[in-house]
């Protein structure tokens, strides 16, 4: 049955051949000349005649320890010119359960790997085609899988090959070398021809074992992510044999090689037509290697991207589930089975377990590393003045909650080949009395996914509260902090209601928390101005104004310059700032952290409103906010208040007002007073010919979810505000990114 198989088949590569008129050398070249795994209508041919030959049975070859042995051989007898270089080879792990184990899988196998050895040494000596002896292989392994036929077929050229090169290593050492190197014709003393063809055929072995390698990698791939209702994959993976056909080619050749030389016995020959042929395979395979290679990509990021989308499945769906404590969540979350202790303890610098967040509040601060030093100052001064004020009698901190860094690197791979990111990630955690997670590499890739469709994380930082169950108590408390700080315990929606429910908008809500110098004026006596801009001209005018008219009406005005909101002006509100304390023209903050939080404090108070749904044109706190926010983007703006009590606030025209004092609302401060009499002549004379500026203000991208309005009315005009987008770049933030705004 067998002889009548090779009989027809002999029939169809005759009938091939003459119907092509090629001979092998110039189909062979018309093959290489094609990149990749890209067919030519002959390999078509030729992939349809191999896939006709391909009948696979039940059998499992463990062909991942029969590569490692056969690769070893090859590195051994593969080489330059230099036959010491041998003993330079690490030796193979010596353990006798390996060696068992690879005895059993040869058991299996030798046969054939002697069958395949016997083949092609036999035909290659007789003349055949180099494509008939090929597709006789195939014939013969037609019961394995591709990595299998290409694995054992590497074998018998390793059977070979070893056997050519250790009669050259030892031919001078072992008379029993040098006798069967004689009588094999291996040209021991021919070193020309040796170093020629050792150094042509390595550069092809080098390239049949990458192949292989990449065959045996592809076929070990889960078959559950690679099916074949993903076409690509599919149409790749579909070409496999066609590289299997052309290593097994090249193993031919080299065969061939060595016959030859041998057959030449100790003659000189002209290798140059046989080294080119190797030449040319060795670019095929390099060009099918490197399509193989990029497949291998390809097939592991669908993987990792079916596997991520099921433990995203999973993640949510711990979320949605009751728990007795929140470990099972912060386990999902923070802990990696491949690390024990996930954290950073920054009080102690050491490495601790999942165990010390226990039925505790957790607050997972999440970031990416560019967090704002400003932002990580005052939150710090936040938690280390709760820990200050919850130490018992045992001189223990009794904190009811826990705060873990969670650094986002996304994605990961950028951190792990960057060491300035890791420098960047060690700095940040340094100063940190919180915990943190040891690495940014534990966060794993669903969680990120997770973060960011379910808690909105857009690398700007957020608070995530998880209670002592596992509960999402607040998907960002960060604006609960900045408003009322610890006092927001336990952070969620019922006490954020509560704490509004006792708040009114008054100077005390604006800069509590802030500066107990600016707190500490606030009486019932005294006049406040809190003013902001960029224009230093501006701002001279203004505050020597304000002065006088103070003077002039025996009152006692305080002032403070909080700058501006937009920090891309950084460096221009520092030195406005400078020159406001230097030129004493009023109180201003020397650390820009406190700027930084003054207006934060102001967009956090938003955000909060509008998730509460308290967005209405009749909310106190948000009609004051939105004007302040508005008129800053502006240019200059002011707030007045007496005592804890606002009076106004106006946008740069209230320095006409002051200026006009002389002439105009000077006489009705005695009736009026000094407050109110400033506020009627602003409103009824100045806005009059100014006008009112319509509101104008951002909304960060981060604070999309749930904290950007459908719609909102303009505080002046009342009218629909229209929407916006628009995008300004942070490059005076240190930030590499470009901030996308919702504009009002």
């Amino acid at each position: 049955m067998e002889s009548l198989i090779k009989s027809q088949h002999a029939q169809k590569l005759a009938g091939h051949s003459s119907t092509t008129g090629k001979t092998p050398a110039m189909e062979m070249v018309q093959a290489t000349e094609a990149t990749g795994l890209a067919m030519s209508s002959d390999e078509n041919m030729m992939l349809k005649l191999i896939q006709h030959t391909h009948s696979p049975d039940a059998r499992e070859v463990q062909v991942r320890g029969l590569l490692t042995l056969v690769e070893d051989i090859l590195d051994r007898a593969t080489l330059d010119s230099d036959d010491t270089n041998a003993s330079m080879l690490p030796l193979p792990t010596e353990d006798k359960l390996m060696q068992s184990s690879m005895m059993s899988v040869l058991d299996s196998v030798s046969y054939a790997i002697d069958r395949v050895a016997c083949e092609i040494a036999y035909k290659s000596l007789t003349g055949s085609d180099a494509h008939e002896i090929t597709m006789s292989v195939f014939e013969h392994l037609s019961s394995f899988q591709w990595d299998g036929k290409l694995v054992l077929t590497l074998a018998a050229f390793a059977l070979n090959y070893g056997e050519f090169w250790l009669l050259v290593q030892f031919y001078s050492k072992n008379q029993l070398a040098k006798s069967l190197a004689m009588l094999k014709l291996v040209p021991v003393q021919n070193r020309v021809t040796l170093e020629s063809v050792s150094q042509g055929l390595n550069d092809l072995i080098r390239e049949m074992k990458s192949v292989t390698a990449c065959v045996v990698e592809l076929s070990e791939l889960p078959g559950r992510y690679i099916t074949s209702d993903v076409p690509q994959l599919s149409r790749i993976l579909s070409t496999i044999p066609i590289a299997v056909y052309w290593t097994i080619r090249s193993v031919v050749a080299c065969i061939s090689q060595i016959n030859m030389i041998t057959a030449m016995g100790h003659e000189m020959m002209n290798t140059q037509m046989d080294l080119w042929e190797t030449s040319m395979l060795a670019n095929k395979l390099k060009n099918i290697h490197d399509h193989l290679a990029e497949t291998l990509k390809l097939c592991y990021h669908h993987i990792e991207k079916q596997r991520s989308s099921e433990s995203l499945k999973l993640l949510h769906s711990l979320f949605d589930t009751s728990h007795i404590d929140n470990m099972k969540i912060l386990t999902a979350l923070l802990h990696p089975k491949s690390n024990m202790t996930p954290l950073h303890d920054g009080s102690t610098q050491r490495k601790v377990h999942l165990e010390v967040l226990r039925r505790k509040t957790v607050l997972l601060l999440i970031s990416d590393l560019n967090i704002l030093p400003d932002e990580l100052s005052i939150f710090e001064q936040i938690y280390t003045e709760s820990r200050r004020n919850l130490v018992g009698i045992d001189g223990k901190s009794h904190m009811p909650y826990e705060v873990v860094w969670v650094p986002i690197v996304d994605p990961i791979e950028d951190y792990e080949r960057s060491p300035s990111l890791q420098n960047k990630f060690e700095a940040l955690r340094a100063p940190m009395p919180w915990y943190s997670v040891d690495s940014p590499k534990l966060i794993e890739r669903h969680v990120v996914e997770f973060m960011r469709g379910r808690w909105h994380f857009m690398n700007k930082p957020i608070l995530v509260v998880i209670d002592p169950q596992g509960n999402e108590a607040s998907l960002n408390a960060l604006h609960m902090i900045w408003i009322w700080e610890t006092e927001a315990f336990p952070f969620n929606r019922s006490r954020e209601e509560e704490l509004w429910r006792r708040e009114t908008f008054s100077l005390n809500l604006i800069v509590a928390g802030i500066d107990p110098v600016i707190f500490n004026w606030i009486n019932p006596d005294n006049y406040i101005f809190l003013y902001g801009g960029d224009d230093l001209d501006w701002i001279r005018r203004f505050t020597m104004a304000a002065k006088a008219t103070a003077k002039d009406s025996n009152v006692k005005l305080e002032m403070a310059y909080v700058g501006k909101r937009n920090h891309s002006h950084r460096e221009q509100i520092r030195r406005i700032s400078e020159a406001v304390r230097s030129e004493n023209l009023s109180h201003s903050w020397a650390q820009p952290a406190l700027m930084w939080f003054f207006w934060t404090r102001l967009e956090s108070m938003l955000y909060s409103k509008i998730q509460l749904g308290k967005a209405d044109d009749h909310d106190e706190v948000m009609q004051g906010i939105k004007k302040i926010l508005s008129y800053d983007k502006l240019g200059g703006w002011a707030l007045l208040s007496k005592g804890p009590e606002i009076v106004m606030i106006t946008h740069g025209a209230i320095e006409r007002t002051l200026s006009v004092y002389d002439r105009t609302w000077k006489t009705h401060v005695p009736t009026k007073g000094y407050s109110k009499a400033m506020y009627d002549h602003h409103h009824d004379e100045v806005l009059r010919e100014t006008g009112k500026p319509c509101g104008h203000f951002d909304f960060h991208i981060t604070a999309r979810s749930g904290r950007i309005p459908e719609k909102m009315n303009c505080f002046e005009c009342q009218r629909p505000m229209e929407k916006y987008m628009s995008f300004a770049c942070c490059h005076d933030e240190k930030l590499l990114d470009q901030d996308e705004n919702y504009n009002f």
